[in-house]
């Protein structure tokens, strides 16, 4: 057996022991990022939409590492022209232009797609490893481990 026959060996097998045990976690990320293109998680000013907890607390874990998810203090109200007092605010200089509000939907489609397309290589990655490996009880160990080490990291 030649010398890079058997890296090319070796960097498979290291290949499949790696993407077994991140597969949870590219799983995870896939569908937690799918909703939080489509801000799933979060309320938005003006809606009336509000987010089941385990999203929130789902979308929380993936962006900042932990469940829980800050309470956020309502925004007050616009006041209009006049102050709490009733005078008027004073302007600092003429009011800025609005900008027309740009449609990102083509752009949350596309993320989506990528979504499902980690979703489904992830999982037919899973079908091929144990497909064409013969180590099924050293994979199906790598994929609990990748379940249960995130769960025990969770109170740290």
């Amino acid at each position: 057996m030649s010398t890079s026959h058997a890296t090319l060996k070796f960097l498979r097998k290291v290949h499949l022991y790696i993407g077994i045990f991140a597969t949870p976690a590219l799983l995870f990320f896939a569908i937690t990022g799918a909703m939080q293109t489509f801000s799933l998680h979060e309320t938005t000013q003006g809606s009336s939409y509000k987010p089941p907890a385990w999203i929130a607390t789902l979308a929380q874990l993936h962006k900042k590492q932990t469940t829980v998810v800050p309470v956020r203090k309502a925004r007050p109200a616009d006041k209009g022209p006049l102050g709490s007092n009733g005078a008027e605010h004073k302007a600092d200089g003429p009011a800025a232009p609005v900008a027309p509000q740009k449609s990102h939907l083509p752009m949350k489609i596309f993320f989506l797609l990528v979504s499902v397309s980690l979703l489904i290589s992830t999982l037919t990655g899973i079908y091929m490893a144990y497909k064409y490996s013969h180590g099924w009880l050293i994979l199906t160990g790598l994929l609990v481990a990748g379940i249960v080490v995130p769960l025990l990291l969770l109170p740290f």
